[in-house]
Order: structure tokens, then sequence, then C-alpha cells
């Protein structure tokens, strides 16, 4: 495991905050989840929760077993051992979305700015295998790096009071997909018939830090095809387990 130099923080009482240098890059992302791997694997005796960003793991902790002092010690220790443990393997996950004016309510203007048709910037964004780097700031909420140079693009100034669940949308060079209706300040590009939160289930959302997500197209047709399937049920999302 190559090794950065990281800074261990309290987080409040019960956790430590370990942090990377801030940039989200897919070496530091692997290196996060190898290191959230070794930690489950090596200190499972007293680590409740490790929850991963894209530049830090929060470590939580049993208080009543071990002090703080004594797990950023064996957080170290663990860091810096030549002990190999191996990543699991990842899913890559295949998204439609449909990029139809009536969904892409950002496209236009998106377009307009950055000097590209619509098709072009669709094509862009299924082109390219984006990595799962944590889940927030809504359940079920994606965090994907990976995004194309020629689609960054400002998060608008004024958010929007209701975004609806599934759309996706462009931040700065963040690409996410909405799993429910909110407020947000991402720009829409298109929305996905899928659902990216379901409590009944175990685990609630399928992707977890560490897989991909690949998208692809699918116009009106397809999507309420797919959407009937979701809500009644039988839809199975393709895959590939890689790793």
């Amino acid at each position: 495991m190559n090794l950065f130099n990281l800074k261990y923080k309290p987080l409040g009482s019960i956790a430590v905050l370990v942090e990377w240098p801030k940039m989200i890059d897919r070496n530091i992302l692997k290196n996060i989840i190898q290191f959230k791997h070794k930690i489950n694997a090596d200190m499972g005796e007293y680590v409740l929760e490790t929850v991963p960003a894209y530049n830090s793991l929060a470590v939580f902790f049993d208080t009543g077993k071990i002090k703080y002092s004594a797990v950023v010690k064996d957080l170290k220790e663990v860091y810096e051992s030549k002990d190999q443990k191996l990543l699991r393997a990842y899913k890559l996950w295949k998204i439609p979305v449909c990029y139809d004016d009536k969904f892409g309510i950002d496209l236009d203007q998106l377009a307009e700015d950055k000097k590209l048709t619509k098709d072009k910037i669709i094509k862009l964004h299924c082109s390219t295998i984006y990595d799962v780097y944590f889940i927030g700031f809504l359940p079920g909420f994606l965090y994907l790096g990976g995004l194309p140079k020629e689609l960054e693009y400002k998060r608008k100034e004024r958010p929007r009071l209701k975004i609806k669940q599934g759309d996706v949308g462009i931040a700065g060079n963040q690409t996410g997909i909405y799993p429910r209706m909110s407020p947000g300040g991402w720009n829409i590009i298109g929305n996905s018939p899928l659902r990216f939160f379901e409590v009944e289930k175990f685990p609630p959302s399928f992707a977890v830090a560490g897989d991909k997500i690949k998208f692809f197209q699918v116009d009106i047709k397809e999507y309420n095809r797919i959407k009937k399937e979701v809500e009644s049920g039988v839809y199975v999302i393709d895959s590939e387990i890689n790793g």
C-alpha cells in the first residue's frame, strides 16, 4: 500500500478523522479503501464503523474499550505496516439515464456555455467510468469522480428548491444522482429511473465507496419501461464484479 502523509484529528470524543491530501484523486480513493479494509480486519475488536469521504476516513471506536491516543497509535501502525490486505472486489454498476429535454433542464445552458452540442455532452457523460468516492449529503447520494474536463461546470449560484428523485447533475468536477426530491444547486442534465436508496433493503444503497458507475443513455420509452420494472420490484441493475 502506497503511503501518504496522513493527519489524525479527533472527531468529537468518539472518532478519529484521518486526512489525506485535499484533492479528488483515484490513488487516494484506493488508499482510503485499502486502509479501511485493513482497519476492519486488524482493529475490529473496538472499531465500530469506518466512513470514507473524498480525502478522509472517519474511524468510530468503542470508548469503553480504548482511548483516543491508543486508537491513533494503532491506526498509524496499521497504515505503515507492510501487511498487504487485499482490496475487496468492486462492482461496476451500469446506470440508465434519460437526457431528454423533459429531464435535462440545464442541458441547453450547459451546451451554450461550453460551446458543445447536447449530443456531445451526453456522449462525454456516458463515455467515462466514474469512481464512487462516498455517499452523502442525502442517504444514497453518490459522489462520483472522473467527470471529463470538458464537462466541468460551476455550481448554480441560486440552488433550486426542488430537484426530482433520480436527477443527474454536474457541479464543478463532479457528477452525481439525487436519490430523492430535495433542494440542490447542481446542473441537471438527465434523470435515472432507478432507486438509489431503499430503507427496507440491506444495504439500502446498492453501491458503496470504491465501486464504479457507468451511465448509458435511454430514450423516454425505455425510461418508462425501466421505471415500471423498478416500481414493481423486478428490475435488476446490470453490474460486473471486478478486482
